[in-house]
């Protein structure tokens, strides 16, 4: 689709006509997302990123802020896995995609648990319960750490409570993360979840 320029020339007359006001892309790769900027009209980029997932950091977030692209951080809680609520033994319903496709049996695998293996991604969250400052959740923890970086325009955790609605919006006014708990997030991902993963998306 991004090396296809008359899906974004069809997208641009919708604009001039004013059907539309603005066209956003949302991808799987860092390189879909390079290439989909290099549209000049592109206004945002969705990809995922969270405390799994850091490689759009690299050079993706500062590519878009270059070019005035929104960005929104999808599965910013890695399909539940950086809530802390999951473990070795949640069972999943059968048409939860965390159910069927943990290897990417019917879609992306990048989709589920942001493509990190299910064991790996319990052992990381183990550690990273550690790094939760008083007053937060590992979910807002998980929140705010994609929120420190500027370059993100939002992020958009699902849920399925009003209670977690509220914990989900309330991590926009929660303190600043520290840069101590930055680095050790940074070397539990080096540690757990790096070598499986950066590479991929």
């Amino acid at each position: 689709m991004y090396y296809k320029p008359e899906v974004f020339e069809t997208l641009d007359s919708l604009v001039k006509e004013g059907k539309i006001r603005y066209y956003g892309v949302s991808v799987e790769t860092v390189e879909e997302g390079l290439k989909a900027i290099e549209y000049p009209n592109v206004a945002s980029v969705q990809i995922i990123f969270n405390m799994f997932r850091h490689r759009p950091a690299e050079k993706l977030l500062a590519e878009c802020k270059a070019r005035n692209v929104a960005v929104i951080a999808r599965v910013p809680l890695a399909s539940g896995l950086l809530t802390g609520k999951i473990t070795a033994d949640t069972e999943f319903p059968e048409d939860d995609h965390r159910n069927f496709n943990r290897y990417g049996e019917k879609f992306d695998r990048g989709e589920t648990f942001s493509g990190v293996d299910f064991h790996k991604g319990l052992k990381a969250v183990s550690e990273l319960k550690e790094l939760v400052p008083s007053g937060f959740s590992l979910a807002q923890l998980a929140l705010k750490w994609i929120l420190m970086h500027p370059e993100i325009s939002c992020t958009i955790p699902g849920a399925k409570k009003t209670s977690q609605v509220q914990e989900n919006v309330s991590s926009i006014n929660m303190p600043g993360l520290s840069s101590e708990v930055m680095e050790k997030v940074a070397d539990i991902y080096n540690k757990y979840i790096k070598e499986d993963v950066h590479h991929r998306w």
